[in-house]
């Protein structure tokens, strides 16, 4: 649309300013002539700095680092916050702690196979009883080390260390353990593991359940356990042992389940283990699998 004149804009339109003709009336500014007349409205600032500017000097004591110049980064509300959410940062740490304890539960079979079908090494054990002794306190030192100590179970590379000494140890105690039952007999053992903590899992991953808070419950439950487990030691019955099994087989379904959704965390669970504690995670969690295995060998051995 032609404004020229403000005949169509109620006398202020605007107009085009020609360069270098001068004129009746114009106001000339740097070699550049802008009409100036009825229906003209034109604003000529002359150079300098103005209060309403940024200085170079004024963005470096705010500690912007911006380059003067430059245009201001665009905002956009509500991102604000940091790209790694909570969730992406449990979903990592959910990786980290399986694939360690799935590393853990593959060393630990191959070893436990190599007692029961290493002839040599079977019966070496058989006739050493000194060594299971042995591998129990060393793997009771290691647990200690590693449920204490925050430093080992934290810095990189010495907590994958020490948590590969732990498995092996204890892979070595399993093996002695194995070694004398029948070879039939551990592997339903295993596989009866691997059944039960498949779907202990899959439990607390889908269940809106929480045992996250019944700590104590369990806490409890355990040492009335071992009071129980002193008693058939003493008693020797056949049937208390199974029924030991049998409790203790419970307890530590609870306390798998009870881990895993201390891992998992969510908005549902009271409790939830921090993202930097993935060694300690882990190694919770193969201790529950490593008492269900013992306890389902020792059931199944009574049964048979």
């Amino acid at each position: 649309m032609d404004q020229t004149n403000g005949s169509s804009n109620g006398g202020y339109g605007l107009r085009p300013p020609p360069y270098n003709t001068p004129d009746h009336g114009s106001s000339s500014y740097t070699g550049v002539s802008y009409q100036v007349g009825k229906g003209n409205v034109v604003v000529v600032s002359p150079p300098g700095t103005y209060d309403n500017m940024v200085h170079p000097e004024g963005m470096a004591a705010a500690g912007v680092n911006q380059q003067y110049g430059q245009a201001p980064p665009d905002y956009h509300p509500g991102l604000e916050e940091s790209s790694f959410s909570d969730g992406a940062i449990r979903r990592g740490f959910i990786r980290k702690v399986y694939l360690t304890l799935m590393i853990q539960l593959l060393v630990t079979v191959g070893i436990i196979c190599a007692f029961l079908y290493w002839d040599a090494l079977r019966g070496w054990t058989l006739d050493n009883n000194w060594f299971s002794f042995v591998m129990m306190a060393t793997v009771m030192v290691l647990i200690v080390a590693l449920s204490c100590c925050d430093n080992l179970r934290r810095q990189v590379p010495l907590n994958f260390i020490a948590l590969g000494l732990f498995t092996v140890a204890e892979g070595l105690m399993l093996g002695s353990v194995a070694a004398y039952f029948d070879t039939e007999a551990v592997l339903w053992a295993v596989g009866a593991t691997a059944l039960v903590s498949f779907a202990l899992t899959l439990f607390a991953m889908q269940s809106k359940w929480d045992f996250t808070g019944a700590n104590g419950s369990l806490w409890v439950f355990a040492w009335t356990l071992l009071s129980f487990a002193l008693l058939c030691a003493i008693l020797q019955s056949q049937f208390l042992n199974i029924l030991y099994a049998c409790l203790g087989t419970l307890l530590f379904s609870l306390y798998l389940v009870f881990d895993t959704q201390l891992i998992l965390g969510g908005k549902h669970r009271k409790y939830e283990v921090s993202p930097e504690e993935y060694v300690f995670a882990a190694l919770n969690l193969y201790l529950d699998i490593v008492s269900l295995f013992l306890l389902l060998l020792q059931l199944i051995g009574l049964c048979r």
